[in-house]
């Protein structure tokens, strides 16, 4: 433990001591793991570490590393906020979230398994059959069903905050199209060129191998009888908010991006169209919503699917990943009961807990939530990037009552859970051009193949960059820091 020089860049860091600081422990002193690089940028003046900020906004701007954000009037990209100061996990405690986060997508997967063959799970009761039967997710054109391997959430964002008590737990999971791999990597890459010394100080276990183990546990899921098979990303298009990251994963891995105008279905299989003619797709890693797929199958408005894409799926002779249906998994309302379905399926304890969660469908829970809902998080069931979640403490008399009228109009739609403090981490502030507490939570990604496993060692640390601010979605304001895993020594 050390302390901060009165001449270091974060001499004038303000600590709040209700909060669960990552770097500072409550007596002010530097935690082990951060002294180092603590030395390295408190030796710089503000003015350089400005210059340095500046040049890896450039590296964003350079390599087109922008995101839009839906509903926002203007029209022009932005680029993904990024601070360089970096959020050090040390090993033990990354083994920790690994064997959780692998655990919790093993037990989803068997989850999703079984409520579109046997229904063991709800025969049992242990879940109601009322929260499948009303999720807009679950789907009846995926009933017996079988994807290949019995794969069905091949890539899985699993969301994991400290709390005050410094206890991981997962906030939510997110297994239909999770983004911002592609960010974890560019972070690493910005952060390389502007500070490229401070990696010499520390064993970090890289990030830049994703994209390779991704292409592998792609493959390892190809169709029955395939040899080499040929896989694809498509995408709804440029306009998609997170249409930079598809096109970074496909060129990444080596495949073609594509969009549902590059595809088409003959006799039950999928094609390609190339200037040397068709070519058959085996694996198409989607990042475009179930009801979009394909306009014979379902949303018959959608131009962005593949007509007859499902009807191959259906025939095994394409594999999508993740396979469509999966987001009955991620209902905020199923996610009450995924250390039951742990417990079910795996017979282990959860490693990562849930925060405790109210679903408001329970009269005694909607009650409750009604009764305290100045203290609660409310959190629609199906929406994800931080969209429609109130936080009763922010709320106004009329907005409070607003929200409840919403909630008791439709109680299926809601969840509610205490409001968790998550940990803060320095963060540089542009307009006071200091370092101050951020709120931080993390976005693991987790992959599964075929007898295979990958957790990406450096997920995606997501900073509310509004002060007190708790939700971190760049949709809402946030930005996001790289992500080092330190290796054993």
């Amino acid at each position: 433990m050390g302390k901060v020089s009165n001449k270091s860049i974060f001499s004038n860091y303000q600590k709040n001591e209700g909060l669960f600081d990552e770097v500072f422990d409550e007596n002010g002193n530097v935690k082990s793991v951060y002294q180092k690089i603590l030395d390295i940028y408190g030796a710089r003046s503000i003015k350089d570490y400005v210059k340095l900020n500046n040049k890896a906004k450039s590296s964003f701007f350079n390599q087109g590393i922008t995101f839009q954000v839906y509903g926002d009037k203007e029209s022009q990209e932005k680029i993904f906020p990024f601070d360089l100061f970096p959020r050090i996990i040390d090993p033990d405690e990354w083994d920790l979230i690994e064997k959780g986060a692998i655990q919790r997508n093993l037990a989803l997967n068997e989850f999703l398994w079984d409520v579109y063959h046997d229904k063991k799970i709800i025969k049992d009761n242990v879940v109601p059959l009322e929260l499948l039967s009303s999720s807009p997710n679950y789907l009846h054109q995926m009933m017996g069903l079988d994807p290949p391997s019995r794969i069905y959430n091949h890539i899985s964002g699993t969301d994991i905050i400290k709390h005050s008590d410094g206890n991981y737990y997962v906030l939510e999971d997110n297994i239909r199209c999770p983004s911002g791999v592609s960010y974890v990597i560019c972070n690493r890459t910005a952060l390389k060129r502007a500070l490229f010394g401070v990696f010499n100080h520390y064993k970090t276990h890289t990030v830049t191998d994703y994209a390779e183990n991704l292409l592998s546990l792609l493959e390892s899921v190809k169709p029955h009888g395939v040899d080499v098979p040929v896989c694809v990303v498509i995408t709804p298009g440029m306009f998609n908010s997170a249409y930079y990251e598809h096109s970074y994963l496909a060129k990444a891995m080596g495949i073609e991006l594509v969009e549902g105008r590059d595809l088409f279905v003959e006799n039950d299989f999928v094609y390609m169209k190339t200037i040397s003619g068709p070519v058959r797709v085996d694996v198409v890693y989607r990042r475009i919503d179930d009801l979009f797929i394909d306009p014979m199958e379902f949303n018959p408005d959608s131009a962005l699917g593949v007509p007859g894409l499902f009807a191959a799926y259906k025939k095994g002779n394409v594999t999508l990943a993740n396979a469509p249906g999966t987001g009955v998994a991620d209902d905020k309302a199923i996610y009450t009961y995924v250390p039951d379905i742990i417990k079910y399926y795996l017979d282990e304890e959860p490693i990562l807990k849930n925060v405790h969660t109210y679903h408001c469908s329970r009269p005694d829970d909607l009650k409750y939530v009604l009764d305290n809902i100045h203290n609660l998080v409310i959190k629609p069931v199906d929406e994800a990037g931080g969209y429609g979640i109130s936080i009763g403490n922010r709320l106004t008399k009329n907005e409070i009552d607003e929200v409840k009228n919403t909630i008791k109009a439709a109680p299926r739609k809601y969840v509610a859970q205490p409001i968790m403090s998550l940990s803060v981490h320095p963060t540089y502030i542009d307009d006071t051009k200091s370092f101050e507490q951020r709120h931080v939570d993390l976005r693991t990604f987790t992959v599964l193949g075929k007898d295979q496993q990958f957790v990406l060692k450096g997920g995606l640390t997501r900073v509310a960059l509004k002060k007190g601010n708790l939700i971190v979605n760049s949709s809402q304001g946030g930005g996001s820091k790289d992500t080092w895993v330190l290796k054993q020594q």
